[in-house]
């Protein structure tokens, strides 16, 4: 697989496209820096072109029988199911995620497609009687037509099951633009939706830069817009999205804060911390970057972690035996490192450097930063306050549990925050005070189950609606109520009063 060169292609109204406007990005594998395919970046025309494909598709697939469209739903979970290995793959070689994580980014999908099909019990809505003389009242969660989403380089399975199974399960059509970085799960996903039959323009792919999500806003056959990305882009999206009157789901940057009590379960702190500070190599919006640790155990903490992150191993994404994988691409890498010089700059002491690493011949040109700790860092500083997306942990000093939630409060950012200890009181005010959207007690990951929704808030979230869960039904559908007056066929509606005052304040605007 990983030999052959890879062509990505737009999908667009049942079809595979080469077309674009002419130009092409190399697609290259992280672990060795070797370009193995191409992706295009389309333009403007092409962008309308597929989010018209989606409007025509749209009044049939919404008019569709809901059974008929969750038999679509449980066919994309099988097939998900059935192709695990190869959709893994396929993350392991342009996004460098090692091949576990890969697994469990494509199981973690199952799960939400499991969620996903529960759509009609989600749906349902509600019937006020007798509000006046003969009337009723109802709401229905309507579908309102054509959506488009933008997926990060990082979760490229995560973010397709967040959006298309809840958009189109809900009577919706879709665009997605998955990241020109790793463009290749959608390749083979969008090939799947072909194969279980999905019907034409349900579903388009269009590869690009911004180019291709700024034809969206001014579009009439565009309803909402929802991404998963970097808070500067969350905004600019949500001030287009507002000049076109879109709605707009939009999951920003983070900066993640880990809180390590007195009495905190060492062996699994240390565990949680290698998971959750460099898995995906720190790519992850919930990734573990500021550590606060209390005067009790900071000295033995400090030496566990050191002595545990040098024991990580770096390598080729694809292998099983190494630990940590590649960043994403050689600006990544050097932004990482610029940051790395950043906090020596601040006066940050660089406990363990993670640049130049030790690795295998066949990796030497891939994009390699080892696991980086720096102590003795202040919340003031930019590597405590800026997000590095990559494997460097920033450790802080705290007096108590409130020094911990200030800091955490005082942050622009607000995605997620874990406490490690095993203290009811601690654990509940902190559940309470954390001044984020998602909180874990002695876990690394703070990621909820899909039955639930995932998103933080202040600048790690513009808007309202978060993915998953309830929040995800309520961003891809319309209340819509209808004001109903049952009249006697017979003619004979003696009940029906047009002097009633509740009549009349029923039908008044």
């Amino acid at each position: 697989m990983n030999a052959q060169y890879i062509k990505i292609k737009n999908h667009i109204d049942g079809e595979w496209l080469e077309t674009s406007n002419g130009e092409y990005e190399p697609l290259r594998n992280p672990s060795t820096g070797a370009v193995i395919g191409e992706v295009p970046i389309s333009c403007q025309e092409i962008s309308r072109q597929a989010t018209a494909a989606a409007a025509a598709a749209y009044p049939a697939w919404s008019s569709l029988p809901l059974p008929k469209r969750m038999d679509y739903i449980f066919k994309i979970h099988r097939a998900v199911e059935d192709n695990l290995e190869m959709l893994a793959q396929a993350i392991a070689i342009d996004q460098a995620k090692h091949i576990a994580e890969a697994r469990g980014e494509v199981s973690r999908v199952i799960e939400i497609l499991q969620m996903a099909c529960s759509i009609p019990a989600l749906i349902q809505g509600e019937t006020v009687q007798g509000i006046a003389n003969n009337i009723n009242g109802r709401l229905i969660k309507a579908p309102l037509g054509v959506f488009c989403g933008v997926a990060p380089f990082n979760f490229p399975a995560l973010v397709f099951g967040w959006f298309i199974p809840f958009a189109i399960g809900t009577g919706n059509t879709f665009v997605y633009k998955p990241s020109t970085e790793s463009p290749l799960f959608m390749q083979k996903m969008m090939q799947l939706l072909v194969n279980i039959g999905l019907p034409k323009g349900v579903v388009n792919v269009v590869h690009g830069d911004r180019e291709v999500v700024e034809a969206w806003y001014e579009d009439n056959n565009v309803n909402g817009v929802c991404l998963v990305g970097s808070t500067p882009t969350a905004k600019a999206i949500a001030e287009g999205c507002g000049r076109g009157g879109k709605k707009a789901m939009l999951l920003g940057g983070a900066k993640n804060f880990l809180v390590a009590m007195e009495d905190a379960p060492m062996d699994l702190l240390i565990d949680n911390i290698l998971m959750s500070g460099y898995g995906s190599a720190g790519q992850r919006c919930l990734a573990i970057s500021n550590i606060a640790v209390v005067p009790e155990i900071y000295d033995e903490f400090v030496a566990r972690l050191l002595e545990a992150s040098r024991k990580v191993t770096l390598g080729d994404a694809l292998n099983p035996d190494i630990f940590m994988g590649p960043v994403i691409s050689s600006a990544a890498k050097e932004r990482i490192l610029n940051y790395i010089d950043i906090g020596q700059e601040e006066g940050a002491t660089l406990a363990l450097d993670g640049r130049n690493p030790k690795l295998p011949a066949e990796n030497h040109d891939g994009y390699f930063v080892a696991p980086t700790v720096f102590t003795d860092v202040t919340p003031c500083m930019r590597i405590a306050k800026e997000e590095i997306f990559g494997p460097v942990l920033s450790i802080i000093k705290v007096g108590c549990i409130d020094g911990a939630l200030r800091m955490i409060r005082n942050h622009d950012m607000g995605n997620g925050a874990c406490i490690f200890t095993q203290n009811s009181y601690y654990t509940e005010k902190f559940i309470n005070e954390a001044d984020v959207g998602m909180v874990g007690v002695n876990v690394g990951v703070c990621a909820p189950h899909p039955y639930l929704p995932f998103g933080g808030i202040k600048g790690s979230l513009v808007g309202n609606n978060k993915v998953q869960g309830k929040d995800a039904i309520d961003f891809f559908t319309q209340s819509k109520v209808a004001t109903v007056r049952v009249v006697n066929p017979k003619g004979n509606n003696a009940a029906a009063k047009p002097a009633d005052a509740n009549v009349r304040s029923c039908v008044a605007s």
